[in-house]
């Protein structure tokens, strides 16, 4: 990848992205770069604020990984300094500030997981705190005094809260101004970030310039839908693919998506050429190649990078045994219990097969639950000493269940 000319290196760049400001200037920063041999100072920050990743937040590692490729430097940001105040990006009202402890325990699994992707030796992990906490009173005023209220209120978010009333912190206008030296701080020749982040990564052009130094280019990838194909990827909304899952989850989560969703994730997750992609939905349309196959393939792919291609290989043998065949998984997480007549919807969230007894009432009304294979509707089941039951409910959750 060191080979590519500049032109070649920005055209790999540009796939997965929604936008470059200003091409022209990635373009000088790269032909410079080749010149002088001084690789660019490519940025992203991450504020700690959960402390697991999911395929979402890799559409931005992997555009990293990609400039790590091409011989450049990669800085990743663990914003602990900025997690402090919360990132009011897209935000309705001011978001709770996490505590110092939260944001070290937060960073530290960040560090473990991001390794998936980038590559260790060529990472540099920094934290925004090394030079904020230096910050004296008279620094931020000089920073602040770099921007103007009407300027930051052209922020889509905050325009919104004002105009409706709900409160605006003053720290939350601050956030922007921090990002942005961070910048400042590692001389960023790039800064990557979510479409979300457009304002942010733009004051960060404004403030490097105040400094007197040559403004980065940023580079916004899209959100990725989640599972549902509709709301971004979300822990809370429950529609992610954590990149820590076992296998077998990832690999079930994967082949629920839509055909639709499915060239969304080629493109965004994975490095198969367009001019390929764009082959395999032809074919698709014409009925010469089964969407599922393609499925299966992609599916296979993510699980290999996060695990291993073995695991990838038993993961989709176990899908089909279970959901082709009717099966049941080789490896089942299993629990004891004594017997005795049991009411199925708190048996089921107590076992952590559903999130209520509510959701455990409605899956066994509608036959969404079964033992030893067989649908069961009632709410009351007698669990007789010295069996074993296979409990199934929904497609994906199993449990083993050992009476005394």
């Amino acid at each position: 990848m060191k080979g590519l000319s500049p032109e070649e290196q920005l055209e790999y760049l540009r796939r997965g992205t929604v936008e470059i400001i200003e091409e022209e200037e990635l373009l000088a920063k790269l032909k410079r770069a080749q010149e002088t041999g001084r690789p660019l100072r490519v940025k992203a920050g991450f504020d700690p604020t959960a402390p697991d990743l999911h395929l979402g937040h890799t559409v931005l590692l992997r555009k990293m990984r990609h400039f790590q490729d091409l011989g450049h430097e990669v800085y990743f940001l663990i914003g602990d300094f900025t997690a402090m105040i919360g990132d009011p990006s897209g935000r309705s009202e001011t978001r709770p500030p996490l505590t110092k402890e939260q944001v070290l325990e937060n960073a530290k699994t960040y560090r473990e997981q991001v390794f998936k992707i980038l590559d260790p030796e060529k990472t540099k992990v920094v934290f925004n705190s090394e030079w904020m906490a230096r910050f004296t009173a008279e620094d931020f005023i000089r920073l602040c005094a770099k921007y103007t209220v009407a300027r930051m209120l052209e922020r889509e978010d905050f325009k919104k809260r004002f105009e409706s009333g709900r409160p605006i912190a003053i720290h939350e206008l601050i956030y922007p101004l921090i990002q942005a030296y961070d910048s400042v701080a590692l001389k960023a020749d790039v800064e990557l970030g979510g479409t979300d982040q457009r304002f942010n990564l733009l004051v960060g052009r404004d403030i490097q310039r105040e400094y007197g130094q040559e403004p980065q280019v940023i580079i916004t990838v899209p959100i990725l839908e989640g599972l549902d194909g509709v709301q971004k990827m979300s822990k809370s909304l429950g529609n992610y693919v954590g990149i820590t899952e076992p296998p077998r989850e990832m690999f079930g989560k994967l082949m629920s998506i839509s055909d639709t969703l499915m060239w969304r994730y080629y493109e965004l997750l994975t490095d198969v050429p367009l001019a390929e992609i764009a082959r395999w939905k032809e074919e698709v349309a014409q009925g010469r190649i089964n969407p599922k196959e393609l499925k299966m393939k992609l599916a296979k792919e993510i699980v290999a990078r996060f695990h291993s291609p073995e695991a990838a290989e038993k993961a989709a043998a176990e899908f089909e045994k279970v959901f082709a065949k009717g099966g049941v998984p080789d490896e089942l997480p299993e629990v004891a219990v004594p017997a005795g007549e049991v009411w199925l919807p708190r048996f089921l969230k107590d076992q952590g097969l559903v999130k209520s007894t509510s959701e455990g009432k409605r899956l066994l009304a509608q036959g969404g639950v079964q033992i030893d294979g067989q649908k069961i509707r009632q709410e009351n089941f007698l669990l007789e000493a010295g069996r074993d039951y296979v409990f199934r409910v929904g497609k994906r959750r199993f449990l083993r269940v050992k009476v005394s």
